[in-house]
């Protein structure tokens, strides 16, 4: 390996939006310069919720390999491919289920929080809980040395490595324990202020035309304390100036001018529109041709799905050699 290898992965839902691009993909881009990049398409992780109806993760799967190259992700410089289509993660989970700890998946903060707040959906399953394992076998397969995440998935990485070096102790040295790539990565909210999640309604999408984000930039919550345009503004807590911090340069400035009521919400979205609407049209042009030739999505994956297949088999007989299994 003559760079640091980075592994990375996202669940196929289809169409991405701006959370998406500002909290995971800039920074997929920056990395695939410096970076071995293994991007890949996590479906076999999108049956572990969506085990009752897989009839769109295909057509999710390309949607979103998609909106990766939209945006910048280039397959000369990264493997993009499917889980699924690397049978090598299906065994490495197999072989980790049966040396990791049912305490430590059944204390999984995600794992908790998720139980909770899915309501509509059974997740008592041994798929959902082994999740964790999965995710581990992603990221050990490829013996990546780095793993970009924020601060708040450093308990999830560290899983990983406890997994790893349990591996490690009972089978000699075979397992690389990844380090943190720590990324700076924007939150988005969505238009009503929540989290930007497309389950809510309140998201705008990587390449969104012209005339949906117009009409999704006037429904963004704003400053309700604000009941004239000159009134004095409160930003920080406005929906519309966080969109101008992700997309005006001139953010500062504007924060100033909503403060001191220089300008109204109406002025400000309008505003807000244009400067949407310059980003997003050359995205959406690029979108639209990769749409009309699928058969180029497809030789992406099938080549990059060569290429992980190679590394992973690798890491796979090294791991059945330990256990003695091969």
């Amino acid at each position: 390996m003559t760079n640091k290898r980075v592994l990375s992965a996202m669940r196929p839902t289809g169409r991405l939006h701006l959370g998406h691009y500002f909290g995971a993909l800039q920074n997929w881009i920056k990395i695939q310069q410096d970076f071995e990049c293994f991007y890949a398409v996590a479906d076999l992780h999108a049956l572990t919720s969506n085990y009752a109806d897989t009839s769109k993760i295909k057509d999710d799967s390309i949607d979103m390999v998609i909106d990766w190259l939209t945006v910048g992700i280039d397959p000369q410089k990264a493997v993009i491919f499917r889980q699924s289509e690397v049978k090598e993660h299906a065994e490495l989970f197999l072989i980790l289920s049966m040396i990791t700890p049912l305490g430590w998946l059944q204390r999984c903060p995600t794992y908790k929080e998720q139980l909770k707040e899915i309501q509509n959906k059974d997740l008592n399953n041994y798929g959902f809980l082994g999740y964790p394992v999965l995710m581990a076998s992603d990221i050990l397969l490829y013996k990546a040395q780095n793993v970009p995440v924020g601060e708040d998935q450093l308990a999830h990485l560290e899983m990983t490595r406890e997994i790893a070096r349990r591996f490690n102790n009972f089978y000699g040295e075979v397992l690389l324990e990844p380090q943190a790539l720590l990324t700076k990565a924007a939150k988005v909210p969505g238009l009503d202020k929540r989290k930007m999640s497309k389950s809510y309604g309140n998201s705008i999408l990587i390449a969104e035309t012209e005339d949906e984000i117009a009409k999704k930039v006037k429904t963004m919550y704003t400053d309700p304390l604000r009941i004239k345009a000159t009134d004095e503004g409160h930003p920080e807590g406005c929906v519309v100036f966080a969109f101008h911090e992700l997309f005006n340069k001139n953010s500062e400035a504007r924060k100033q001018e909503c403060k001191q009521g220089c300008i109204g919400c109406v002025k400000c979205k309008k505003e807000l529109t244009a400067l949407m609407c310059e980003f997003s049209k050359p995205l959406t042009e690029k979108r639209n041709e990769l749409l009309k030739d699928k058969a180029y999505i497809e030789k992406i994956l099938a080549e990059g799905k060569e290429k992980a297949r190679f590394e992973a088999n690798k890491t796979m007989q090294e791991v059945k050699k330990a256990v003695k299994i091969l």
